[in-house]
């Protein structure tokens, strides 16, 4: 899910789901974005994963913002057991 609400000075925070599961076959966790769905990082912990969701999803949108090209629009899944909500502050011009 994607949304945008003010933030300081020529910003906007954008959240999107993101789902973390164990990688089975390398160990650690990959993280997946269902609307974006050629989206994907990894880390060997919980927290790294967690923390490179953040930087994969920022780097993207900024590379979109700078391109521009729009940014994805809200997906339809909502977090659960396995999902969580990344939010980023990227520039808005």
């Amino acid at each position: 899910m994607a949304r945008a609400k003010p933030s300081p000075a020529g910003t906007a925070v954008r959240s999107f789901t993101a789902v973390i599961e164990p990688d089975e076959a390398d160990g650690g966790y990959v993280v997946t974005f269902p609307a974006i769905p050629d989206l994907a990082t990894q880390g060997e912990t919980l927290e790294e994963a967690r923390r490179m969701a953040e930087d994969c999803l920022r780097g993207y949108l900024e590379v979109l913002r700078e391109t521009g090209r729009p940014l994805p629009a809200p997906g339809a899944a909502t977090p659960s057991g396995r999902a969580t909500i990344v939010e980023v502050q990227i520039a808005t011009a």
